[in-house]
C-alpha cells in the first residue's frame, strides 16, 4: 500500500511538473507575441474587428465608473458589446473568433470589445464576473444587460450574437 501512495504521489508530481513546464514556454512565447501585436487599438482607428480594452481605455470609451460609481453613463457614440474573457477559457475560444467576424460585419453599427480578465481583475470585478465568457451588452442609450456562457455549437452561438446585436443593441424587429 505504501509503494502503491509513493507512486502515485510520484505520477502526480512528474505529471504536475510536465505540464506547468511547457504551459511556463507557452506563456513567455504567448506573451512576447501579445506584445508585439496586441497593442489595444482605438475605437477611431479601428477598421472592424474586436478591440482590446484597458481599464483606462474602459473609463474613458465605455463608462467612468470613477467619476459616476452610481449612474451608469455610456460614453460610446455607438451600442457595444464587450466580451469578458480569459486566454485559458475553451468557451471564450469558441466566442472569440465570432465576435471578430461579427465585429467586422457590423463596424459601422456597434463596438465590440473584449477585456482580458486575468490583466485586468479591477474591471472584472466591477461587473461581478464570476464565470467566463461573459458579455457586456450596452445599447446606445439604456442600461446595459449581462450575459454568460455561449450557445451550444459555434453556429448557434453566432446566431445568438447576432439577434442580440439586431433586437437588443440595434432595436431591430
Amino acid at each position: 500500500m505504501k509503494n502503491l501512495l509513493m507512486l502515485l504521489f510520484s505520477t502526480m508530481f512528474l505529471v504536475t511538473q510536465a505540464c506547468t513546464n511547457g504551459k511556463t514556454e507557452n506563456n513567455e512565447a504567448e506573451n512576447t507575441a501579445k506584445t508585439e501585436i496586441a497593442k489595444p487599438a482605438k475605437a477611431e482607428e479601428n477598421k472592424g474587428g474586436v478591440i482590446t480594452l484597458s481599464k483606462q481605455d474602459f473609463l474613458t470609451k465605455v463608462w467612468n465608473y470613477e467619476s459616476t460609481p452610481d449612474k451608469w453613463v455610456y460614453n460610446g457614440d455607438k451600442p457595444s458589446i464587450i466580451d469578458f474573457y480569459a486566454d485559458w477559457c475553451r468557451p471564450c475560444k469558441i466566442a472569440g473568433p465570432i465576435l471578430e467576424e461579427l465585429a467586422i460585419e457590423y463596424k459601422d453599427d456597434i463596438y465590440v470589445y473584449k477585456i482580458d480578465t486575468e490583466k485586468e481583475r479591477e474591471l472584472a470585478a466591477a461587473f461581478g464576473i464570476q464565470s467566463i465568457p461573459a458579455f457586456l451588452l450596452i445599447p446606445k442609450e439604456g442600461q446595459p444587460q449581462m450575459s454568460a456562457g455561449i450557445a451550444r455549437t459555434p453556429e448557434e452561438t453566432k446566431e445568438m450574437f447576432r439577434k442580440i446585436i439586431e433586437e437588443f443593441l440595434l432595436k431591430k424587429q
